[in-house]
């Protein structure tokens, strides 16, 4: 690279400054100006560009929709989180499309008055507002497992929907034995999908609410209460995954960008639901202008859908310290002394199970409340066994149970858990059960920690919180 150096004059009285004012740096074929401002900020100029069209279109494309300075601004794993964010939102849009469709050719079906019809629709998107403010409470778990609620868990849905269809009925008036079975076998099927998926979440909850809308042609008399479900389900979602987008884009803001991730993120969104909106137009007045063609193309594009977003969450390098990724830290720790980096440990991570006990790391259960991990009558002995730590731990036969104090750091958990990690591993080597070995743990976990939690953090891991979601810790 050539640089050529304009030096701008001074006053004679003025000291020589210790930086150029302006220069022209020469690369390959393109030639930049850049200049520093009054106030402070650099300004660049493009002088000359002789690169290819497609060269230079590239580059325009990487500048609208990628990050200043990328590939170095961001982490590792940002562009295949991209390239799929980009695939999710265009089957989303086209998906939106045809159950669109399918709500409007449901409604037209109707044998009711035009102005019972536009009664109904407020009262089906008012559905999708309901869902949005059970599944605000969640916050705190998403906090905890961006990536898993990223693809809302759904363990207290069915719940949540039979609730929505007993208030459905009740504004309908509605009490037909065959409604209420109809209803009830909904429930059913959707309660059989939860527990096959059990921990998935958002976009798999937004398909499902999408899926309903696609049906709702077969069952036009039931319109209210078939789109109302899909528009709460879909409600649930948005707020799931709008909850868990800024944990996402912190754990590729390497250089403080956030702002930039999310305008440029944002962008990517927009673009590809354009594109999406004329792929489902083009699908809805051609093959899935039937019902047998929205039966055949919709599945494969919620499968498509949702792949796209387990895929973007396997990319994703979340730094921060919850129940899976402590227990994976320290087990890889405890049993060959390395640490692995976010960018590393992201695709180890478990999307549908994250709460799985780690053997190699004790075993080691958070969350629990206090009165049923340890009798009123025991709580003093367990407090004195480790009196300067804001951890308590319960060693059972098949797992330890670990109660954090209410101002207990990252660093507090990982203490816990080394301990834990470290009395399994010498009970299972031991030949003869020792009483003392809670401590000799303890005191192994203290002669290893300072230089444990400095490699820890230079490899981008936050030690200075622990997110156990809605975890309950205790105070004395």
């Amino acid at each position: 690279m050539k640089i050529l150096i304009k030096m701008q004059r001074k006053e004679a009285d003025e000291l020589p400054p210790q930086v150029p004012i302006s220069w022209v740096e020469i690369s390959s074929s393109v030639s930049r100006q850049y200049q520093f401002e009054p106030d402070g900020k650099l300004s660049v100029k493009m002088v000359d560009d002789s690169r290819p069209v497609a060269q230079r279109m590239v580059e325009s494309f990487l500048n609208k929709f990628f990050p200043s300075g990328y590939p170095y601004s961001v982490n590792e794993g940002y562009l295949r989180y991209t390239q799929f964010r980009a695939l999710q939102h265009f089957t989303s849009a086209a998906l939106s499309v045809l159950s669109t469709q399918s709500l409007l050719f449901a409604a037209g079906l109707r044998p009711t008055p035009a102005q019972a019809t536009a009664v109904s629709w407020i009262l089906k998107d008012g559905m999708q507002h309901v869902g949005k403010l059970i599944c605000s409470n969640l916050g705190a778990r998403m906090d905890s497992e961006p990536k898993r609620w990223r693809i809302l868990g759904l363990h207290d849905v069915h719940g949540a929907l039979c609730y929505a269809v007993i208030l459905l009925i009740f504004l309908k008036e509605l009490l037909l034995h065959e409604l209420i079975l109809l209803l009830a076998f909904l429930c059913h099927i959707i309660k059989i999908l939860i527990i096959l998926a059990f921990y998935t979440a958002a976009d798999v909850l937004y398909d499902l609410g999408t899926g309903l809308e696609v049906m709702s042609p077969l069952c036009p008399h039931l319109f209210l209460e078939v789109a109302g479900l899909g528009n709460f389900a879909k409600g649930m979602a948005v707020v799931a995954a709008r909850a868990t987008r800024l944990p996402i884009y912190s754990s590729f803001a390497k250089e403080g960008n956030l702002s930039d991730l999310f305008a440029k993120g944002e962008a990517i969104s927009t673009l590809f639901n354009v594109l999406g909106l004329g792929a489902g137009i083009h699908l809805a007045s051609t093959i899935c202008s039937s019902m047998q063609g929205k039966l055949v193309v919709a599945p494969l594009l919620s499968i498509i859908h949702v792949y796209s977003v387990c895929e973007e969450m396997r990319a994703t390098p979340v730094n921060t310290l919850n129940s899976q990724r402590t227990a994976m830290i320290v087990a890889e720790f405890v049993k060959t002394g390395k640490i692995s980096s976010p960018a590393d440990l992201r695709y180890q991570e478990d999307l549908v199970f994250p709460g799985r006990l780690i053997e190699d790391a004790g075993n080691v259960k958070v969350g629990r409340s206090l009165h049923e991990v340890v009798s009123p009558s025991k709580l003093r002995q367990f407090k004195e066994t480790f009196p300067e730590e804001k951890f308590l731990l319960n060693r059972g036969s098949r797992w330890t149970d670990m109660i954090l104090e209410h101002d207990a750091t990252g660093e507090d958990a990982l203490r816990g858990w080394m301990v834990a990690a470290y009395a399994s591993d010498m009970e299972r080597l031991a030949r003869e059960p020792s009483t003392n070995i809670s401590q000799e743990a303890y005191e192994k976990m203290n002669s290893v920690f300072s230089p444990f939690v400095a490699e820890l953090q230079a490899k981008g891991w936050h030690t200075d919180r622990f997110l156990d979601g809605t975890g309950s810790r205790f105070v004395f």
